[in-house]
């Protein structure tokens, strides 16, 4: 930076002091300068009580025995997931039956859903044995990975 323009920059700062100013900004096709005068921090930080009392409160823990029942019950369920984000088809066609119904026996390897994914469609197999007792997505939907498509009563 050469002499001249610090002098300029000195210029500009008592400027802004004789005229009250607390920011300038000046722009030029090869030059910018931006002056901001400092501000007091304490003006700023609002001011925080010394002490406040803090009021806790008890939470009920949830009963054992829903808790018990619940992982029972998740023991004998599984559930197929979406392997990949796409459109989940019950069938392999439109006039086709489901390969699936709730009630259906799967054994590892059957054919449960397909997933359209980029045009291409990706056949679902089961991977375990079992009764399909909800399905939990409708044909036609999108489905993202990981979501839960089947839940399977294991025998």
């Amino acid at each position: 930076m050469k002499d001249k323009d610090i002098r300029k920059i000195e210029e500009l700062v008592e400027l802004m002091e004789k005229k009250g100013l607390t920011e300038i900004e000046i722009k030029k096709p090869f030059f910018k300068i931006h002056l901001k005068k400092g501000i007091d921090v304490s003006e700023i930080v609002p001011k925080v009580p010394k002490e406040e009392k803090v009021q806790t409160v008890k939470k009920e823990e949830p009963k054992k025995e829903i808790v018990e029942e619940k992982k029972e019950e998740e023991g004998k369920f599984y559930y197929i997931t979406a392997p990949l984000v796409g459109t989940f088809y019950r069938a392999p066609a439109p006039d086709a039956d489901p390969y699936v119904e709730v009630g259906t026996h799967v054994k590892p390897g059957q054919v449960v859903c397909i997933i359209e994914a980029m045009k291409i469609m990706n056949e679902i197999e089961s991977d375990v044995e079992g009764i399909v007792r909800e399905i939990l997505v409708k044909n036609g939907e999108p489905v993202e990975y990981g979501q839960k498509l089947f839940k399977i009563e294991l025998t």
